[in-house]
């Protein structure tokens, strides 16, 4: 490090929530042996991009071009993480792949995990989850940064009252995703026999009109709302459990660096994928003929992505980089192949619309160091996952 930055904090700092006890599950495969510059190296065949920060400066080795502006916005993440904390992100030195699926499986890795951090994994990778593009704004299909939508979805979510919403499932979105999940669900489309009504989206129309007719805060009309995953896990959750409406949740495959500290039952109803229709009848009805237990789940939800705010995301980015990097058993450098990134640099990049996205999400600097994160935890975990397994693995709901 080359700097003398030194951050000054007014406040003190919060406890991290309970799920970021996941980041030692996620590095726990390189406790161990470390991570050597090999090691890395061989994670590199399978990354679109290479991230190294040195001094708090920011360097970037783009390999590959990612979906839309995937990496655009995820660079920016980082970079408004450095404005977040100036002087306190340890120098390091990841893989970063921004496919929507992930690779490192633990059945064909397990001599050598490779590190490489994407948007989600699954129980069966050693692929690093790591929060999505969106949460500083999803340009192609007009949604806001994540401090904005969340407000805005809230508010819609209070204009009509939990007695008045209407007393059916619903999603709307895009089926032809090769998702098991939307592929079943859209047959499922009749509001007296399923107690679902389910939509097709169709994004080109939209941006011709202006998207007028998919704004995310005019969606939480339905007492419950289902999240069926897309070709992998799907962006859409976070706005779906925003709502306060009774999430139906298939069951997914695929999990974010968040949505693991959900519970079923107590922040979601689980519907298997096996009896998509007949659940989400059952639910409905259990949720119709039982308002106030419903209801509760709905705000118990919103509760808790309302406390997932830019703060906490920063802070689980911080501390995830910070525990990665203490990994290394070698001293990043900037490749010769790097560039350095920074606000002016990305801005100058991007178009007109792009950069009044970023804007929006401009960072400063934190009042407060991040939050503290818990002792680590195995065994709570362990069973947190063995009780969430016992009432998922249910065929039938039974409330």
């Amino acid at each position: 490090m080359t700097n003398n930055v030194q951050p000054t904090f007014t406040r003190e700092a919060e406890q991290c929530p309970e799920f970021y006890g996941w980041i030692y599950h996620d590095l726990e495969p390189w406790s161990k042996t470390r991570i050597s510059y090999a090691t890395l190296m061989e994670a590199k065949k399978l990354a679109s991009l290479c991230v190294v920060i040195v001094g708090w400066k920011l360097y970037v080795d783009y390999y590959y071009d990612c979906v839309l502006s995937r990496a655009m916005f995820t660079i920016w993440g980082l970079l408004q993480l450095l404005k977040r904390y100036p002087g306190s992100v340890l120098d390091v030195d990841l893989m970063f792949d921004c496919m929507d699926r992930p690779y490192i499986a633990k059945s064909d890795h397990s001599a050598m995990p490779l590190p490489i951090f994407r948007y989600c994994t699954t129980r069966d990778h050693y692929d690093i989850p790591f929060p999505d593009w969106s949460y500083w704004g999803w340009v192609e299909v007009n949604v806001g940064p994540w401090h904005e939508e969340f407000q805005s979805i809230k508010q819609g979510s209070q204009k009509t009252s939990w007695k008045d919403k209407f007393p059916y499932a619903y999603w709307k979105g895009n089926p032809d995703v090769n998702s098991p999940a939307r592929e079943k669900l859209v047959l499922c489309n009749d509001r007296s026999k399923w107690g679902a009504q389910i939509l097709r989206q169709n994004w080109g129309k939209e941006v011709v009109n202006g998207f007028k007719n998919s704004k995310l805060s005019n969606q939480c009309k339905h007492r419950y709302k289902i999240y069926a995953e897309g070709y992998a896990w799907s962006v859409s959750l976070k706005y779906i459990l925003s709502c306060g409406s009774v999430p139906l949740i298939i069951n997914p495959i695929y999990e974010d660096f968040f949505s693991r500290g959900l519970f079923p039952k107590e922040n979601y109803l689980p519907i298997p994928l096996e009896n998509i229709c007949p659940s989400i009848k059952t639910a409905v009805e259990w949720g119709n003929s039982h308002p106030s237990e419903a209801e509760a789940i709905g705000k118990a939800v919103q509760d808790y992505m309302e406390h997932l705010n830019m703060d906490r995301v920063y802070d689980y980015m911080y501390h995830l980089i910070t525990g990665y990097a203490k990994l290394l058993d070698f001293k990043p450098v900037r490749p010769s192949t790097a560039l350095e990134e920074c606000n002016e640099s990305l801005l100058c990049y991007a178009d007109e619309t792009h950069r009044g996205f970023l804007e929006r999400s401009t960072a400063t600097p934190s009042p407060a160091p991040p939050c503290k994160l818990p002792p680590p935890n195995v065994e709570m975990i362990k069973k947190k996952m063995e009780a969430k397994n016992i009432i998922i693995n249910k065929t039938q709901l039974i409330f």
